[in-house]
């Protein structure tokens, strides 16, 4: 690909959002992906998603975004992998993405599919293991696939106290290892409360994980008090990292409107003090995953009130295209009718 290059859609992501978005679009328009990573995005992390259509018996993350890349590639996508986006403008109706080596990528329609970085442990032993027993995320979407098991969490958020609350109507035992004195700063009073009175949940205070250990997968995890000092091991094949996330927009800062913690925001939220943003066309409202910049996209977990998994993701890519193909039919008949 040349520098300046033009397209109909640029999407800006290879996570299953990005991925599914050019699917989407490739078939009938000029499509090019770009993303800071490889294709997949944090989906190979995900060990098995037992609600895709069509998988009986389940897919891994890793095998389904594997499936959707070498289809997006027959369908004509080009891909420009390891080379992050840095800005985008827009100009005479045209959006150009610049990328981190200087070449632009010029578009009528971007999705923006980059997605959140989780905030990890920091140790080596742990994130070498993640998608084999060690998994970053904010809901435990199969319970049920824990039944019976010793299950670990590690956090001090509502979401945390949930998560083990899921968990304990199926794993034999859960543990929530909180590095503060206690859970109630970070979680609510009623949640803390119901935490407590589950029998077989337990709350590990001015505790930390030091390691992870494991031929392969998870096998178990060592524990350091912070006050006392004493470290000791527990076994356990599934540790939930529950720290919360930021959302990879930081390129985009000053370009279109974000929420306080950075999310993208998205249809009838850009309503505010009784207006559109500014700049906003007249003639119409935006579309619901369109961004405070006309005929730019947000999909997946980097979109404010994104539910964040696999499947919502990959349908939240194919629905920007879906949309992006209605807003530029209508400017080609508004196009028409002008010159007409």
């Amino acid at each position: 690909m040349t520098e300046g290059e033009r397209y109909d859609v640029a999407v800006v992501g290879a996570g299953p959002a990005g991925l599914a978005a050019a699917v989407s679009a490739a078939g009938a328009l000029k499509t090019t992906v770009v993303d800071a990573y490889g294709a997949g995005g944090s989906a190979p992390a995900t060990p098995v998603i037992l609600n895709y259509p069509g998988f009986m018996d389940g897919v891994s993350g890793a095998e389904l975004t594997r499936r959707i890349y070498e289809q997006a590639q027959r369908l004509g996508a080009s891909f420009a992998l390891t080379n992050p986006a840095v800005g985008l403008s827009t100009r005479g109706g045209e959006h150009t993405v610049t990328l981190a080596d200087g070449t632009t990528r010029s578009a009528r329609v971007v999705v923006i599919a980059t997605g959140m970085a989780y905030r990890t442990l920091g140790v080596p032993s742990v994130d070498k293991l993640t998608g084999a027993g060690v998994i970053y995320a904010d809901a435990v979407a199969e319970p049920a696939a824990l039944a019976g098991q010793e299950v670990f969490i590690v956090g001090s958020t509502a979401v945390a106290a949930q998560a083990a609350l899921d968990l304990a109507k199926h794993a034999s035992n859960v543990t929530i290892v909180v590095r503060a004195g206690s859970l109630d700063a970070g979680v609510p009073a009623g949640l803390a409360k119901e935490v407590d009175r589950t029998r077989n949940i337990r709350v590990r205070v001015n505790t930390q994980v030091v390691e992870g250990f494991g031929e392969g997968r998870l096998e178990g995890v060592r524990l350091r008090h912070r006050v006392s000092g004493t470290i000791e091991a527990a076994r356990t094949r599934a540790l939930f990292i529950m720290m919360g996330a930021d959302p990879n927009t930081e390129w985009l800062k000053g370009s279109m409107l974000r929420d306080d913690e950075g999310y993208l925001v998205t249809g009838t939220e850009l309503w505010r003090n009784g207006r559109w943003p500014e700049d906003w066309p007249a003639e119409r409202a935006p579309q619901l995953l369109e961004t405070s910049v006309p005929r730019v996209f947000a999909a997946g977990d980097v979109r404010r009130g994104a539910v964040r998994r696999v499947t919502p993701a990959i349908l939240e890519g194919m629905l920007a295209i879906t949309l992006a193909r209605q807003v530029l039919r209508e400017q080609v008949q508004s196009t028409v009718g002008a010159a007409s």
